[in-house]
């Protein structure tokens, strides 16, 4: 089943408590191990918070304690809306969304399920939360539940807003498992349904319309205090009353007896002490309905002698008193919402019944385990690689310790606790560097060395010397090799001082992967070292393999590539569905090249029958659904593929960067695959951001390859 499940509403006051605590209350059913999770809340709301508490979103807070569920508020949300604009405004939206992708990963791992619920579109930020909520729901990689408001629309008012919601939706890549309308007007039923279907019906959606409920929508006289900063002159202990009418008695008291309602509300001039006195006895009444209570405007308090005879009842209505004016006061009521309260028993039973009785539970649970995500998105990828180096944090060597990117990029990862560092460089020279570029670099925590001071210099060398004598390298040769920091970091990690090295800020490719090539050497079954690259895409991670080391690979070498670019990708959360490219598909084409990729396809099968491979096909069978089907029909590859590898470097390397400039997408990498140990490259015009991703590759990479170790290098 998947892990969680993203709610999100069409426009305000759609009822999402309703369905919030439908789900949860079905999940429940299944496992105890369910949580809530808001990804942005508004400022904190006004009420009556639980002893020692103060609620800092009516739903989390009614989710958490009605449910008791195990978390805190605190835990509950990812940010607060005016941090995130705050953020926006600083351009800033990816550490936004990084903070609530990592709240929201973290209460997702300690359960079975998660109820995510997005915002609630109030205000003049609704424009913004809308596609916000679009970016955040595409990086948390959860289904999406839309839910749209019915109250006094037509059936196709209703269903229009649903309409928008799914093309943004679906544009970022996102999957949908149902539509939900609430609020409907109960004689438009079956109209709103028969919209809904019409739209909808072939995608085996679930479907559903919810009737409106007077009782839900209907404020209590504590939210008409609340809301309203209201003084409770009486009646403390009713505030539970439900109003679900109003009037305004401005009339004489006999005519304003004939307008009564069951549970309403009076609103009067806190001087009436006719209508005041006259209610309450009504109330009492068999002969009229009971009233929900009274609301008195301008700010009067009622005259001694009518406050004498409410003193005297033994439990009175509530009676709150409020500033403005009568047609104010009336104004402002209409705007008092309903509030759910983790003590509210009844309105929170009609709500799970009526999301029982509405809403197919058990179509609902089948479209929630049936997701499957089309890939992963790339804040998600990104923030896994982190989450991934954390779980097992390894020693990783960066041999140009004095470029400032490097000691940025190094400041991050110690202070985020990703890996452990060991800087080549003399120490006095990356000082230097961290004053001239008033970084903030503890040197403390991390290892500093200086490979022409190093005393393992010495055994480095014997070790040089003994892998290389065989290729006519001296004594004295091997020595002088390793004061080349890349030479001195690749012996670290063959010796097993540092897990992995990262380099190629300053140093060249082959600076780079020449001392691996010739020290670390291939892992058993591959006979090259090749490549991938990570390619962020908007909405997904593609991996392309190989573009650049291997210039034109032979069937047998690109079979490997295939394979071992289907590990790397398994390796970093990536469901492998490897294509082998190239410029036909299937059986259509003929020629050499064509006849390398299919003979590759065959080769990687009969090796790794495990893996979903398919070859030869053209990139846009490869990736576009529609057209994998009409070249390809019944493949498991074809429009689907997550994996791409290129017929050779050429077609490789110019792709990836024709990819990476035409779409804005980020490409992390060369990460190289075959060693024996991790290395990677770097591009001299790296960033920063790229040296920390790397970095992490690295170190999981390193994990990958020794799994049974679980601390520092």
């Amino acid at each position: 089943m998947s892990h969680s499940l993203y709610l999100s509403s069409t426009a305000a006051g759609s009822g999402k408590a309703l369905v919030a605590l439908g789900i949860i209350e079905l999940m429940l059913r299944r496992t105890p191990r369910v949580h809530f999770f808001r990804p942005l809340i508004q400022s904190s709301p006004p009420g009556v918070p639980l002893p020692g508490e103060l609620p800092l979103d009516e739903d989390i807070h009614l989710m958490v304690h009605h449910f008791n569920l195990k978390q805190s508020q605190q835990e509950s949300y990812g940010l607060g809306l005016e941090d995130a604009n705050t953020l926006i405004s600083q351009h800033r939206v990816n550490e936004a969304i990084d903070t609530i992708i990592s709240k929201f990963k973290i209460l997702e791992g300690r359960g079975d399920f998660l109820l995510c619920e997005g915002s609630d579109y109030l205000g003049d930020s609704s424009a913004f939360e809308f596609t916000f909520n679009q970016e955040i729901a595409s990086n948390l990689g959860a289904p999406i539940l839309i839910l749209g408001n019915a109250y006094q629309r037509s059936p196709e008012e209703a269903v229009n807003p649903i309409q928008m919601a799914v093309d943004a939706y679906t544009s970022h890549g996102c999957e949908i498992v149902g539509v939900i309308i609430n609020k409907a007007d109960p004689t438009q039923l079956e109209a709103i349904a028969a919209e809904l279907q019409g739209r909808f019906g072939q995608q085996g959606w679930v479907l559903s319309v919810i009737p409106h409920h007077l009782r839900l929508s209907s404020p209590r006289m504590r939210d008409i205090a609340t809301q309203l900063e209201a003084e409770v002159l009486y009646g403390q202990g009713q505030l539970k009353n439900l109003a679900t009418n109003r009037i305004v008695a401005a009339m004489q008291l006999q005519n304003s007896l004939h307008w009564l309602q069951p549970d309403c509300l009076v609103i009067t001039p806190g001087d009436r002490g006719d209508i005041i006195a006259g209610m309450l006895q009504a109330h009492q009444s068999s002969s009229y309905p009971s009233l929900a209570g009274l609301l008195l405007s301008t700010g009067l308090q009622p005259d001694p002698a009518i406050a004498r005879l409410i003193e005297g009842i033994a439990d009175p209505l509530p009676i709150l008193s409020v500033k403005p004016d009568t047609f104010t006061t009336a104004a402002q009521v209409k705007e008092v919402h309903s509030t759910l309260w983790p003590d509210d028993e009844e309105k929170i039973h009609l709500c799970i019944d009526s999301f029982d009785r509405w809403v197919d539970l058990s179509k609902l649970e089948k479209q929630i385990s049936a997701v499957q995500m089309r890939g992963i998105t790339p804040k998600l990828f990104t923030y896994t690689l982190m989450e991934q180096a954390r779980a097992h944090r390894r020693h990783i060597v960066l041999p140009e310790a004095t470029d400032p990117r490097i000691l940025k990029a190094a400041s991050t990862l110690i202070h985020r606790g990703i890996v452990d560092l060991t800087l080549l460089g003399d120490r006095y020279d990356i000082q230097r560097v961290i004053a001239q570029h008033r970084l903030v670099l503890d040197l403390d925590r991390v290892r500093i060395i200086d490979p022409s001071c190093s005393d393992r210099l010495a055994d480095y060398a014997e070790t040089v010397y003994q892998l290389r004598q065989a290729k006519g390298i001296t004594p004295d040769q091997a020595l002088d090799t390793l004061h080349d920091p890349s030479y001195f970091g690749t012996m670290m990690v063959y010796e097993g001082d540092a897990d992995g090295m990262v380099s190629g800020a300053v140093h060249t490719t082959q600076q780079t992967i020449r001392p691996a090539l010739q020290l670390i050497k291939t892992r058993a079954g591959f006979s090259v070292v090749s490549s991938v690259f990570f390619m962020c895409l908007e909405h997904r991670v593609l991996v392309y393999g190989d573009c650049a080391i291997n210039p034109n690979p032979n069937a047998e070498e690109l079979a490997e590539i295939a394979i071992a670019s289907a590990d790397t990708a398994r390796t970093f959360g990536i469901d492998p569905k490897v294509a082998l490219l190239s410029y036909s598909s299937g059986s259509s084409g003929q020629g050499k090249e064509v006849e390398k990729v299919r003979l590759a396809t065959q080769i990687a099968r009969d090796r790794r029958p495990d893996l979903l491979l398919e070859g030869p096909i053209q990139y846009d069978a490869a990736v576009d659904p529609a057209v994998g089907a009409q070249k390809m029909p019944g493949s498991a590859v074809a429009g689907q593929a997550t994996v791409l590898i290129f017929p050779d470097l050429n077609t490789g390397n110019n792709t990836y960067k024709a990819v990476q400039r035409e779409t804005g997408a980020i490409a992390i990498g060369p990460v190289l695959q075959g060693l024996k140990k991790p290395v990677n490259d770097l591009s001299r015009g790296c960033s920063v951001e790229d040296i920390i991703n790397t970095v992490a590759i690295t170190a999981i990479q390193a994990q990958a390859l020794a799994p049974a170790d679980t601390g520092p290098g």
